[in-house]
């Protein structure tokens, strides 16, 4: 194993967690990461899991401040690893610390280009069961996921264990920064090596979207897991092989940026 690692150099993982979640979805990727070397912080956004900020006062800005702490308090540049709908935070974000920030990872994540949101994409993503299974707040501040389309869109591929700790935290996700547009430039963002892992088996964010996001925006490097969304419950030793090797691969396009 320590000739099989010797090529990943120390990394400073950042992850982002999507819609309805927490820090907490995360719990089997961090400890791989970590024994392997790197330095790995998970952010908590606003309105998610510990973080009680109503709703109403959450923004794509409030996004954006959590992730520029959790950067900020990195011992060096960043890799950001951002799932489903924290793929829009993590944009914002990167455009703010772009030189705090020598890669982007987007796992089954929203890849928006410059003026676009979640909504413009999410709308077209016919084979999703997320939209037609939300529910909203009559006030709109928040959406959630019905719980009998739980299993199917996002777990479909999770143990039961999982699944069960899933039902217990999920919690309605702040509406605002879903119809937040981009705000991000070929300068700074454009600056940033990206890399995407598509799932395969994904019906929240489906492979046909995610395929037209890369089209749209093309990264440096793409992979591809068989998993339905959330693949850090079921394939938590493939996800982080791909980080690392991502984050390898990134690297020397990031000396040069940031040079």
């Amino acid at each position: 194993m320590r000739g099989a690692r010797r090529w990943f150099r120390m990394t400073n993982f950042v992850l982002i967690h999507g819609s309805w979640h927490g820090a907490w979805c995360w719990f089997k990727v961090v400890p791989r990461l970590r024994a392997a070397g790197h330095y790995v912080d998970v952010v908590e956004l606003p309105g998610h899991g510990r973080d009680h900020t109503p709703a109403h006062d959450v923004t794509i800005d409030s996004y954006v401040e959590a992730i520029h702490a959790a950067i900020d308090r990195a011992p060096g540049p960043v890799v950001l690893v951002a799932h489903s709908r924290g793929g829009l935070a993590a944009t914002q974000a990167a455009e703010g610390r772009s030189e705090r920030v020598a890669g982007l990872v987007y796992l089954a994540a929203y890849l928006l280009r410059d003026g676009e949101s979640v909504l413009d994409l999410a709308q077209h993503d016919t084979d999703s069961l997320v939209l037609p299974n939300l529910d909203f707040d009559p006030e709109g501040h928040w959406d959630m996921l019905r719980e009998e389309v739980f299993d199917d869109a996002l777990y479909a591929d999770c143990d039961a264990d999982d699944i069960a700790l899933a039902h217990a935290l999920l919690m309605p996700e702040p509406f605002a920064p879903s119809k937040a547009r981009m705000r991000i430039t070929e300068e700074r963002y454009g600056g940033i090596p990206r890399a995407y892992i598509r799932l395969t088996r994904d019906r929240a964010v489906s492979p046909a979207l995610q395929d037209r996001m890369l089209a749209a925006l093309p990264c440096y490097a793409v992979r591809s897991i068989e998993a339905s969304h959330s693949a850090y419950f079921s394939r938590p030793d493939e996800l982080a092989g791909h980080l690392q090797e991502l984050a390898a691969l990134m690297r020397p396009a990031a000396t040069r940026a940031l040079a």
